[in-house]
């Protein structure tokens, strides 16, 4: 973006900052359009729940700012060769979960591709005047985090079909395999949407919210930090995540992962007690993630109550927001 002249404009809101979640353009004073897009390969084996997953994964960004969805259009990588009955369940679990979330596909595009690729262009609407934005945690606030972190090093390890490949690879870390259950686990957790959890936050009133993607807990963190001129403090064994993981976190996270580890060092300071597994856990790349969301002290109850009562049962307390240099995060066991 360095090769072009930044785009100005007095009803541009939000978008051109580094860590934005989201483009907002204000149509007038109560009305602004929320636009957004996402798109990956496959991460999954069963076509349908790819589609979900790649269908909440891009809504997810206007859940982040209390806003509502109402369009879609398919972005469409695919092998023609495949058949396009595979196609179709893609585009039917995407469509489903569109109608889940309140919006509608109206069209799309796509092109013939060696590797299927698939995601959603989004256009929402929310209020400009009530919108939460990643920049207004304080310190004081309470962090909240709405789904479990580790979906990629569960489906990374799963994708490691062959057991002779993952055992020479080390792919099943100290203790032999993923935990039975942990791989249908978290794929539910990725085709949920962060609907419920955008509407608890918005009755309750919040300071900050952004979701937790590819540059995982820490990198997401750091955005929120930076934007709004504070330090976060988080406590590993208050963080939400799949059980069992951390024989498998450094082998899990390789690609992805590692590379969030390197970007993530300079910023990040660990307490004593605080491991390798530990950080590649929480520098995991995730997939369709859960919320974070700072929130005033005497109201972290409050939402608490309101997320685990529509459902939302991982939200937890995993940290705070405190005085420090912009951007900074430190971590305690």
């Amino acid at each position: 973006m360095s090769q072009f002249e930044p785009f100005s404009d007095p009803n541009l809101l939000y978008g051109t900052n580094a860590g934005d979640d989201t483009g907002v353009y204000r149509l007038r004073e109560d009305l602004a359009i929320v636009q957004t897009v996402d798109f990956f390969t496959p991460i999954v084996d069963d076509p349908y729940d790819y589609g979900q997953i790649a269908a909440a994964n891009a809504l997810s960004d206007c859940f982040t700012m209390g806003a509502q969805p109402i369009t879609g259009l398919n972005l469409v990588g695919f092998p023609c060769h495949i058949g396009l009955d595979v196609l179709g369940r893609i585009l039917a679990g995407g469509a489903d979960k569109m109608r889940e979330a309140g919006g509608v596909i109206v069209g799309g595009h796509s092109v013939d591709d060696v590797e299927p690729k698939y995601g959603i262009a989004v256009t929402g609407t929310v209020d400009p005047r009530k919108m939460v934005t990643n920049q207004g945690a304080k310190p004081g606030d309470k962090l909240v985090l709405t789904k479990e972190i580790g979906t990629g090093v569960v489906t990374n390890v799963t994708k490691q079909v062959n057991p002779v490949v993952r055992a020479a690879r080390g792919i099943f870390g100290k203790n032999g395999s993923l935990r039975d259950g942990v791989f249908e686990e978290a794929v539910e957790s990725m085709k949920t949407l962060n609907k419920k959890a955008s509407e608890c936050m918005m009755r309750v009133g919040v300071n900050a919210c952004t979701d937790v993607t590819g540059f995982g807990l820490l990198g997401h963190l750091h955005n929120v930090m930076e934007a709004s001129g504070a330090r976060a403090r988080v406590v590993f064994s208050d963080v939400p995540r799949f059980e069992d993981l951390l024989p498998h976190a450094i082998a899990g996270t390789a690609g992805g992962g590692e590379r969030n580890r390197l970007w993530t060092k300079p910023f990040v300071e660990t307490k004593s007690g605080v491991d390798e597994e530990m950080l590649a856990l929480l520098n995991d790349a995730q997939t369709s993630g859960g919320l974070i969301i700072a929130v005033d002290a005497d109201k972290a109850g409050v939402l608490l109550d309101e997320l685990h009562g529509a459902g939302v049962a991982p939200a937890a307390v995993f940290g705070e927001v405190v005085e420090g240099s912009p951007g900074s995060v430190e971590v305690e066991p």
